[in-house]
């Protein structure tokens, strides 16, 4: 499988786009994938990061100068220093030859439907990383791995109807390192005697000094790691400060950011990626939103009891050294920072997303009489039943009665899906009018390998396809069942009511 990602780095742009995507290629690239970046010119060290870890990077060329304005522009526009137009003709360019590509990532502000849809000439299937949700995307899935109130329904009219959505920090893009980090977590205790600083690879702000400021007003007797980019406009004066400060480390472009965060009692740093780096190892931490796009994330985390995230200035050391002084002299709360945030983030979201775009295409088809066996089969799976309405195993002739009567309804669809060469699962929808209820099930040995949502996206295109007149879908999904109602939810499903029953002879 050949994988393509266009994302950019800058002082403007930050270093965090780069680096999530990073991190989605090296799981990719484990899974046997070919990858390939596009990119203008990055800040120091970054390239080098991107082909040491042994993928290819296609440069584009330099702008300097603002791209010409258009109808509609996403308000990010100026990110990208040239034309969508002009940037999408060199991007197939830097792609030519090798056409088509399984898939193409896109992680860009300034990108969107129009550039996309250009893009296709190129590759099979797009993969937009969003966390703005404030432009149209023309994608064949979406990835948003931050945490908000209305996360399902934020794209329901920014993406194509079959997109499937990958969305909340359950898809978070965290290096394998925290995943393994995470198996060995030491359990925190009530004092404070490390804390981290990270603001960002770059953090054009330099936030960075404001929090050394604030450790230094509250006098704190703790060590202190402190993290920048290779790129830090600042870089010289912070070698200096931290040279000069006692128990004070300085890491440039850090390969062991997970045992930074592992060792650390305390974090002060940016919302963004870094705030699910600390959720899934159980560091509490002061965050703050270094960017507007930070803005929602920040409230919806600190809300969610994940972050304590004040609303104050962080470039103001006062303000930052009395929240600080807070955090650390309230151990229930950082107890349950940590708890939380180990709750929302289980350090595994890469390799599922990276999961996700390996696996085969799902094709669907109406199902025969001669898939009796195997549906037969499949449908008294005991993991299959046991989620069914009616979870006693069905004899044989009754099934056979039941699907003929299925395959004869011109009101009932059956579909049998395979992802390549192997059997992928069932979806069947009985049509009311304008409604359709659907059930599905994974054929056995399919379940945890994510082909749920390829399965009922299949399925659902095939029927709007042939039935244009159903408007509604409805599903039901058994109490206990949480990997169908993960399914659903992240279809774009919503909890219309809730069923009881209760069992009164026995």
């Amino acid at each position: 499988m050949k994988v393509a990602l266009r994302t950019d780095a800058s002082e403007r742009i930050g270093t965090g786009h780069l680096m999530r995507c990073l991190t989605l290629a090296d799981a990719l690239r484990s899974g046997g994938a070919r990858t390939r970046f596009v990119c203008r010119p990055l800040p120091e060290g970054l390239a080098g990061l991107v082909t040491g870890r042994g993928h290819e990077l296609a440069g584009l060329p330099p702008c300097d100068g603002a791209p010409a304005s258009g109808v509609a522009d996403p308000p990010h526009a100026a990110w990208l220093g040239v034309s969508q137009a002009d940037d999408a003709q060199a991007t197939l360019a830097a792609l030519a030859g090798e056409t088509p590509w399984d898939w193409l990532v896109v992680d860009h502000y300034a990108l969107d439907a129009r550039w996309e849809s250009q893009l296709r000439a190129c590759a099979r299937r797009i993969l937009a990383i969003d966390d703005l949700a404030d432009r149209r995307h023309d994608c064949d899935a979406l990835l948003d791995q931050n945490l908000y109130a209305d996360m399902q329904a934020r794209y329901a009219r920014l993406v194509p109807a079959h997109c499937l959505q990958l969305l909340g920090p359950r898809h978070a893009l965290l290096r394998p390192e925290f995943g393994e980090a995470r198996a060995r977590l030491r359990e925190r205790g009530d004092a404070v005697r490390r804390v981290l600083v990270f603001f960002g690879g770059i953090d054009a702000g330099n936030l960075t000094a404001s929090a050394l400021d604030a450790l230094d007003a509250i006098a704190l007797d703790a060590d202190v790691d402190v993290v920048i980019g290779a790129a830090h406009p600042r870089r010289a004066a912070l070698e200096a400060r931290c040279a000069a400060r006692p128990r004070t480390a300085l890491h440039v472009q850090a390969t062991d950011m997970a045992a930074l965060v592992a060792a650390a009692d305390v974090g002060i740093g940016a919302a963004g990626v870094a705030t699910w780096e600390r959720c899934a190892l159980g560091l509490p931490s002061l965050a703050f939103a270094v960017a507007a796009n930070q803005q929602a994330l920040l409230r919806d985390a600190a809300r969610e009891g994940l972050v304590l995230g004040p609303q104050v200035d962080a470039s103001d050391p006062v303000a930052l050294a009395l929240q600080l002084r807070a955090l650390i002299d309230n151990p229930s709360l950082r107890a349950h920072l940590a708890r939380r945030g180990l709750e929302a983030v289980d350090a595994l979201g890469a390799s599922r997303v990276a999961r996700a775009l390996l696996q085969p295409e799902v094709v669907v088809r109406p199902a025969t009489q001669a898939d009796a066996r195997d549906l037969y089969e499949w449908r008294n799976a005991p993991q299959v039943r046991r989620f069914s309405r009616n979870d006693a195993a069905i004899d044989w002739d009754d099934h056979c009665r039941w699907l003929a009567a299925v395959l004869a309804d011109p009101q009932r669809v059956l579909l049998v899906g395979n992802a390549g060469e192997s059997p992928a699962g069932v979806v069947r929808f009985d049509i009311a009018g304008a409604e359709a209820e659907v059930s599905i099930y994974l054929a056995p040995g399919q379940a945890g390998r994510g082909l749920g949502r390829g399965l009922l996206d299949a399925a659902e295109r095939w029927l709007a396809a042939r039935h244009a007149g159903v408007s509604l879908l409805c599903a039901e999904a058994l109490a206990g069942n949480d990997a169908s109602h993960r399914l659903f939810t992240g279809c774009g499903f919503e909890t219309f009511s809730t069923r009881y029953r209760k069992r009164i002879h026995r």
